[in-house]
């Protein structure tokens, strides 16, 4: 298995094509914004991470200067994880959240956040509840914080 990142892979079109094939509502709006141009103007500066299998997209996310929260202070974000049914189970995006806390050390970044609705899930990679806030979504979400 390897980490790519999808802006600098030389197949972005398939790529693509494997994050319209997740079962995840989400995964449409992530595909849209790669599709219509606006990833960078709705995240801001940022990343889209794939664990890929061969051919296939096992697990994938974003990490970003936005995300679903509407703070300014509060960044970077990483957002849009997926893993893909058949490979759940098996801490996949674990690998894609550990890259993240490496690009955030280049960066000399402290904090890296998680907006979800998920308990129990980010808490076995190491991030602490910090609060729930409305996103922009109209939704209540819990956001977390891991110190890098």
């Amino acid at each position: 298995m390897e980490i790519i990142s999808y802006f600098e892979s030389g197949d972005r079109e398939h790529w693509l094509s494997e994050i319209k094939k997740s079962d995840w509502g989400a995964a449409s709006v992530l595909a849209g914004s790669l599709e219509d141009g606006t990833f960078f103007e709705k995240l801001g500066d940022g990343v889209l991470l794939l664990l890929t299998d061969g051919d296939r997209a096992v697990s994938y996310l974003t990490f970003a200067q936005r995300d679903c929260v509407d703070d300014e202070a509060l960044y970077p974000w990483i957002g849009f994880v997926f893993t893909a049914p058949e490979y759940r189970g098996h801490r996949y995006a674990g690998r894609l959240i550990e890259r993240c806390e490496e690009l955030a050390r280049e960066h000399n970044v402290k904090n890296i956040y998680v907006c979800t609705d998920h308990t129990g899930l980010y808490e076995k990679y190491g991030f602490q509840y910090k609060e729930n806030r409305v996103d922009i979504y109209g939704e209540d979400s819990r956001i977390y914080i891991k110190s890098i």
